[in-house]
């Protein structure tokens, strides 16, 4: 199963900066969409459901303050960054008033602006998560049936207590299975914080699911680059019977 690409909303009136940061994010694997004012911002953002908008603020036809309130009509969550050539302060406070999540004055390095966007991605990931935890009690992976409040897993052939630290990391991971969820957001929504000796204990937990879970072929727990773990279930289908 192939991971959905994280959809960027880009309207920048300056073309050359427009194309420049186009290439650039694409070439971090971000889904991005260019648009040259804010009405045809405006119109896309009605049509298509993105992840993050980053809003140049200086726009003919309709201005990136304009174009972040209609967004802010439509979605009230969807992170806002906003480029501007203005450093006035009453410009950033207005804009942190209709909703920014940052703002960054131009001239910026294309590296500041990704690891901007890979921080606020991280927060509201975490926001989202944290957000269902507690709604689905009971999951079928593969062969397995795992049942949150009794703290059990069972396959046809064998049944396992876990330990409620294992229970909480396996929910987790059964929730986003076949999504690669980044380490830090483990940490946070289980352990609470984020730091390396809790880390090393994660890591403990992932190497005991694993065990847990060698009882089928098609169920493992990957990890992704050192960035993060994914829940990868292959799901197989029965084949139909063959008639002689």
């Amino acid at each position: 199963m192939k991971n959905e690409k994280t959809k960027i909303l880009l309207v920048e009136d300056n073309q050359n900066l427009r194309l420049v940061l186009k290439d650039y994010l694409e070439m971090l694997n971000y889904d991005v969409t260019a648009c040259s004012d804010g009405e045809e911002g405006a119109k896309v953002f009605g049509k298509d459901k993105f992840d993050l908008c980053i809003l140049d603020i200086m726009m003919p036809v309709k201005d990136g303050f304009t174009l972040a309130q209609e967004i802010r009509n439509i979605d009230s969550n969807v992170p806002i960054i906003f480029l501007t050539a203005r450093t006035l302060k009453e410009d950033k406070i207005k804009g942190f008033k209709i909703g920014a999540d940052d703002y960054i004055t131009k001239p910026f390095s294309t590296e500041e602006l990704s690891l901007r966007i890979e921080a606020i991605l991280r927060r509201t990931q975490s926001v989202k998560i944290t957000s269902i935890l507690g709604k689905q009690e009971t999951f079928e992976v593969g062969i397995f049936h795992f049942d949150y409040n009794a703290l059990l897993l069972k396959s046809p052939s064998i049944s396992r207590n876990l330990t409620r630290k294992e229970a909480d990391l396996f929910r987790l991971l059964c929730m986003h299975k076949n999504t690669l969820i980044p380490r830090e957001i483990i940490l946070k929504s289980v352990w609470g914080e984020d730091d390396y000796f809790i880390g090393r204990s994660m890591d403990v937990f992932i190497t005991k699911l694993r065990k847990y879970l060698k009882e089928d072929p098609n169920v493992a727990i990957k990890n992704v680059h050192g960035s993060g773990f994914k829940l990868e279930v292959i799901e197989v289908d029965e084949e139909p019977g063959v008639e002689d």
